[in-house]
């Protein structure tokens, strides 16, 4: 028996408690859990802005130590650190055959499975495929990166998800050239990976924005020259520090209409805005056609960084090394496994950086 968070229903609170694990069968993995991150797309499933089946361990952020592996498997071993990959790409769906593997249509296949059970019996299902909310895990083989040498541990757990996302929206996504100014919308997460990201990509200007003002300091020390509080007027503050032209670049990592909306007009003519948030069915943009006509600029989603995470982690371990790149500045608190509920709210409140939890 380990120690897991489960959602027991779409909009029902956590509960911490004992679940049981089986070996890991053929192709499967089962791994030690050091650490894993708290990221919003978690709190979006309990409140059913994104749909998995439930019960379900939540958790798709983390890194561990394999603990044992089953029949056929043969890219890690016991004692391999780890990172989860909670969307692995199929190889074979169009997606996939076009190299875009960020969008392969069968990432969340293991999601279905039953994977595990509670004491009493009731089967439970793997969140988005690697339930990094328990002290244990059992994953598919292609859920696994191997961790690359000179990267600590727990921090890796960022790599799973808020870094990738981050880095993605500016090197692949956003496609930042070095000396643009940049534009980041919210500065949790994957917003500070999205900071740090533009301050590795040579970007000459880069502008902070959230709705806390505490929260100047996360995001300074993750790269930004420039923070705006967020209101009715941040466009306009962000023109008038960019000589009356709005960013290259912007990106929101927020999910909201009004956000999203704001990071486009916040953009010279011309300008890039990547979106990263996830938002619900209920937010809705418009804009005008004689609007997109005459200012020229592109609006883009972006799943997952755009990343294939198998190529990006260790080009992501060279910066670290390199020490371009600062996963521990990104922790804003390192809690325990009930300290979720607590960071969910956090989140809601616009608090803090990344919530890490330490096994």
């Amino acid at each position: 028996m380990v120690r897991a968070a489960v959602l027991p229903a779409v909009g029902s609170p956590l509960e911490i408690t004992d679940i049981d694990l089986p070996a890991p069968g053929p192709g499967q993995v089962r791994v030690r859990l050091a650490a894993a991150g708290v990221c919003h797309s978690d709190l979006s499933l309990t409140n059913g802005t994104m749909r998995v089946p439930v019960p379900a361990v939540l958790g798709h952020e983390g890194a561990g130590t394999v603990v044992s592996v089953g029949e056929g498997v043969a890219s890690v071993a016991p004692g391999d650190e780890v990172v989860l990959n909670w969307a692995p790409s199929c190889g074979s769906c169009h997606p996939c055959s076009l190299g875009e593997v960020w969008l392969c249509v069968n990432a969340l296949n293991g999601a279905a499975s039953v994977y595990a059970r509670t004491a009493d019996g009731t089967e439970l299902h793997p969140g988005l495929n690697v339930a990094a909310f328990a002290e244990e895990t059992v994953v598919a083989e292609n859920c696994l990166i191997p961790l690359p040498e000179g990267v600590p541990l727990t921090e890796a757990a960022l790599l799973g998800c808020a870094v990738l996302t981050g880095y993605g929206a500016i090197h692949h996504s956003a496609k930042v050239r070095e000396g643009e100014t940049v534009a980041v919308f919210g500065a949790g997460g994957v917003g500070l990976a999205t900071l740090q990201s533009a301050r590795i990509a040579g970007a000459a200007r880069i502008i902070a924005v959230d709705v806390s003002p505490e929260k100047e300091e996360l995001a300074r020390r993750a790269g930004a020259t420039d923070f705006v509080v967020a209101s009715e007027t941040t466009a306009k503050d962000i023109r008038g520090l960019t000589g009356g032209q709005g960013t290259d670049v912007a990106v929101e990592c927020v999910g909201r209409a009004v956000t999203i909306r704001t990071a486009w007009e916040s953009t010279r003519r011309g300008g890039r805005t990547t979106v990263v948030g996830i938002g619900g069915k209920d937010q809705q943009v418009t804009f005008n056609a004689l609007e997109i006509f005459h200012w020229g600029r592109t609006l883009a989603g972006c799943v997952y960084g755009n990343s294939d995470p198998a190529t990006d982690v260790p080009v992501l371990a060279g910066h670290i090394r390199a020490g371009r790149l600062d996963l521990d500045a990104m922790v804003s608190e390192r809690i325990a496994l009930d300290g979720i509920p607590a960071a969910f709210d956090n989140m809601l409140a616009g608090k803090g950086g990344r919530a890490l939890v330490v096994f």
